[in-house]
């Protein structure tokens, strides 16, 4: 039987969100329901509420999650009731031209669960991201659903599901940051300051955090920055050269996800040095960059989908690192909240005042 729970539905663009009543189907083939026991906020979920990413609303935001499977559908082996989870919104397929070729991570199929859910009107949602976390109770892929260790906190945990990986993967995976490498990272949020995790890990000889914000700044430091520039006052390419001598980085990553701040980081970077595109930019941006220096400069200029990363590798990886004291997962998480403050945790978010407020349920 179908079941009634709570969830954070955002109505339409810009409209604020309300808590509603979600109907929740029994899995199907290849389904799982998963009991959410938290859920980060995370600025992907921001940009569905505003209509940045698509119109399919109504949304059930909320992707950055970990819980207990309760149930699943037939034909599911990999995971089972009981089992503690992180959800992933790249669920592999196994099939496709990239998985062949052993790239999985590269996922053209991904899937998400066939089913809907729906208001108590039979109003059928979009969840975000293939997921819908914000509510008591969520209906996804078995694929989408990575077991770990359940000794490890789920608000920690469900950090694993967007943000954290896809800083940390953006620098490991996709930037290949290796000993003794200069990297910086544009943009010290969620994401910037992953990236810095993902390179002090790496071995990193020099690890330059920028940004606007000089509490964002001083996060990045205690992330395992070494410098930090306040790029409102000081021209970052210069000062990025400056700290790399006179060379520019090895690897720039672009945690923003704007036209402005790419090109810094396209000119920040050493030559034949590598630039990984990790901020999510909105619909209507553009960009553009004189074809010479692009063919000058050399090097590789990439875009990192979910820090390129394999869940069912990366995640319990983290996990083991994370208990091993190797790397601080808890240090993200700056308030655990209610799903009745989500619109308030969307407003600090965008003051600047969290670096990630958590669901708990």
């Amino acid at each position: 039987m179908s079941q009634q729970v709570r969830g954070v539905v955002a109505p339409g663009r810009n409209e604020p969100v309300r808590v509603e009543t979600i109907v929740v189907p029994d899995p199907g083939p290849g389904e799982a329901v998963v009991q959410v026991q938290a859920c980060g906020v995370c600025h992907t979920d921001l940009h569905y509420k505003q209509g940045g990413i698509n119109d399919d609303f109504p949304f059930l935001l909320g992707h950055e999650a970990a819980g207990i499977v309760e149930s699943v559908g037939s034909g599911v082996t990999d995971v089972a009731p009981g089992d503690f989870v992180i959800l992933n919104w790249r669920a592999v397929c196994g099939n496709c031209r990239a998985c062949r070729r052993g790239r999985p991570w590269y996922c053209f199929d991904t899937h998400n669960a066939r089913q809907r859910m729906t208001l108590t009107d039979g109003t059928e949602l979009t969840p975000a991201l293939g997921i819908g976390a914000f509510a008591e109770k969520t209906l996804v892929a078995a694929g989408q659903c990575t077991k770990v260790d359940p000794a490890v906190a789920p608000s920690v945990a469900g950090l694993l599901g967007c943000g954290v990986m896809a800083g940390i993967g953006a620098a490991v995976n996709t930037g290949a940051v290796t000993r003794g490498d200069t990297v910086a990272v544009i943009g010290c949020g969620g994401v910037g300051d992953a990236a810095i995790v993902g390179a002090r890990l790496a071995g990193a000889a020099t690890i330059i955090g920028v940004d606007i914000d000089d509490r964002k700044l001083e996060t990045a430091r205690s992330m395992g920055a070494t410098h930090t520039v306040n790029s409102r006052s000081t021209d970052p390419v210069e000062a990025v050269r400056e700290l790399t001598g006179g060379f520019g980085a090895d690897v720039v990553i672009e945690a923003v996800g704007r036209p402005e701040t790419y090109r810094q980081a396209f000119y920040a970077r050493d030559l034949a040095g590598t630039v990984v595109l990790v901020g999510v930019p909105t619909p209507e941006m553009t960009l553009e960059l004189p074809l010479l220096d692009v063919f000058g400069r050399g090097g590789s200029l990439k875009s990192s989908w979910y820090g390129d990363c394999l869940p069912s590798r990366d995640f319990p990886m983290l996990i083991d690192l994370h208990q091993q004291g190797r790397i601080d997962l808890g240090a993200f998480v700056t308030e655990t909240i209610g799903l009745d403050d989500i619109e308030q945790a969307f407003a600090r978010m965008h003051e600047g005042d969290v670096l990630r407020s958590v669901v708990t349920l």
